[in-house]
């Protein structure tokens, strides 16, 4: 893959790490007065993935997080959350009651940063790009519910929508619907490498070494034209090989802050024994974690199965001892902070039982001990992982019901191998696209959902999930989506484990750090500044 879906981190998630601290930025005498940040993203052009950072291409936080400095979108998501306001449109609203046609009207006077005109065609061909090129399992399919778009003129631009759909807005706001000049993107081929251009805050130019980005400049866009307001000249990017290097680079002044991925030791730490002049930051985080089924698999294409795992595992013992508090147990595919959250799976199994599982299996005349193999990334989803998939052997295998081996995999075969159909129940993530609780159903539920799982749910995908999206106040859609989770707890095509926090560490004196990184692990480095006392 690339997709954003396997893009989790150790505490909420994502991407594994890169090289060495060779993305540090040296002596703060070096970065003049440019803000430092730290991550441990990979960012890589393999053969197989030779344009990450292509808005109809990559699918990944990281990249999102590049995205989302560098290109503009119509709408964007406001920093306390709620619906989209505008951002390169001066205004956006749905022109009809079964919202099917949505209508923008640019800023006046929007450029690119090299100086080129942005007009409603630039809207037209990039949108348009994206559903050409269609790469696999990439985000294209966020805009399944458009039908057309047109430029009336070089302002107006208008999306028909093939079905209701009052979420576009929230797509809209994505970097799949980034902007970009026609010139530096073909239509029918991506644009490889680690360069992009747009409209966005930011400019930015890569650092790389063996084929991956080691550091990012970004630099203030002096033509850009949005609602954003940026409190800084200069953000770097420093990507490291390992959390442990970002903290130790943190620790020797070299960065200003550090972000994903932060390992549950190392937050445990910072909090315990803080260092100096260090702050830790806790926030609510929406990423979630689950165990995946190819329901088509013997092992598990009896749902009693599947039930009897749901009925056995305990979340408070993972979330307690594998990641030391940094997660909350989940008991459903929609987390906690979202509009129509339900805990479905309690609510049907309540608290871990042997005996109730044993009585599935036994009413299904399945065979005990089931033999189960869990297979997990080793160098994804943080060191933790592999201690989360330890305690969830130990819990099967100590009802007596399952006969559990764990096998992990480093993430280059993990992903391919999970598409081709290769394992039977995996370890697998979700950073959401917006924070809707249709962005944590839909995906998973239909024909073509983003794990290549053959389970569909009829209901879920053809009445109640389109019904939802007929709803502007979504609000009104808790009946729907209640319905849809508890459909998810009694077919478990899906075993909801753990609900991620986010967290970052900064240094005193750096403002903004709460309100630069958001829920959904998405960076807003316009947000930082320091404090001038």
């Amino acid at each position: 893959m690339n997709r954003k879906n396997l893009v989790l981190p150790a505490v909420a998630g994502l991407l594994a790490p890169v090289l060495a601290a060779c993305g540090a930025s040296g002596d703060r005498a070096d970065r003049g007065a440019a803000v430092v940040v730290g991550a441990t993203d990979r960012l890589v052009a393999s053969k197989d993935s030779p344009a990450p950072l292509d808005p109809a291409v990559g699918y990944e936080a990281g990249a999102w997080n590049v995205l989302r400095q560098t290109v503009q979108t119509l709408t964007r998501i406001p920093v306390g959350g709620g619906p989209p306001v505008p951002e390169a449109a001066e205004s956006c609203r749905f022109t009809d009651k079964q919202n099917e046609s949505y209508r923008c009207t640019l800023r006046s006077g929007l450029t690119f940063a090299d100086g080129t005109p942005l007009t409603a065609d630039d809207v037209t061909y990039s949108i348009d790009r994206v559903l050409a090129l269609h790469t696999p399992n990439g985000p294209a399919a966020l805009l399944d519910t458009l039908d057309t778009v047109e430029a009336q003129n070089e302002r107006e631009v208008v999306f028909h929508l093939r079905t209701p759909d009052a979420t576009f807005p929230y797509k809209l706001a994505t970097p799949v619907a980034g902007i970009v000049p026609r010139s530096a993107y073909p239509a029918k081929t991506a644009r490889d490498g680690f360069e992009v251009d747009g409209s966005g805050p930011y400019t930015m130019k890569a650092q790389t070494g063996h084929q991956r980005v080691v550091k990012i400049r970004f630099t203030r866009n002096p033509r850009y034209k949005g609602s954003l307001k940026i409190r800084n000249e200069r953000v770097d990017l420093d990507l490291f090989r390992s959390a442990e290097a970002m903290e130790q680079a943190l620790r020797d002044q070299k960065i200003d802050m550090m972000t994903r991925t932060m390992t549950p030791a190392q937050v445990q730490r910072l909090r315990e024994k803080p260092a100096d002049g260090v702050e830790l930051i806790e926030m609510p985080g929406l990423a979630i974690h689950f165990l995946g089924f190819d329901t088509t698999d013997p092992a598990v294409k009896n749902r009693a199965v599947r039930q009897a795992m749901a009925q056995i595992i305990d979340r408070d013992e993972i979330t307690a001892t594998a990641y030391r508090a940094t997660a909350d147990p989940l008991y459903s595919l929609i987390p906690s902070g979202i509009a129509a959250h339900t805990n479905s799976f309690y609510d049907r199994y309540g608290e871990p039982s042997p005996a109730k599982a044993a009585a599935l299996l036994r009413s299904a005349h399945v065979r005990t001990p089931v033999k189960l193999t869990l297979d997990y990334t080793t160098d994804h989803f943080g060191s933790a992982t592999a201690d989360e998939f330890a305690l969830l052997k130990k819990q099967l295998n100590d009802t007596g019901l399952f006969d559990v081996t764990v096998r992990g995999t480093a993430w280059d075969a993990f992903g391919p191998a999970q598409l081709g159909g290769d394992y039977a129940v995996y370890g697998m993530g979700w950073f959401p696209d917006f924070p809707d609780p249709d962005n944590f159903t839909a995906p998973f539920l239909g024909r073509d959902n983003v794990l290549g799982s053959a389970y569909t749910s009829a209901p879920a995908q053809r009445t109640l999930i389109p019904q939802s999206r007929r709803e502007t106040d979504r609000t009104a859609t808790a009946a729907a989506f209640r319905r849809v989770q508890a459909i998810v707890a009694r077919d478990v095509p899906v075993l909801p484990v753990w609900q991620g926090k986010e967290y970052a560490a900064a240094r005193q004196g750096l403002t903004g750090v709460e309100r630069a990184v958001s829920t959904s692990a998405g960076l807003r480095l316009g947000e930082l500044a320091r404090d001038p006392r």
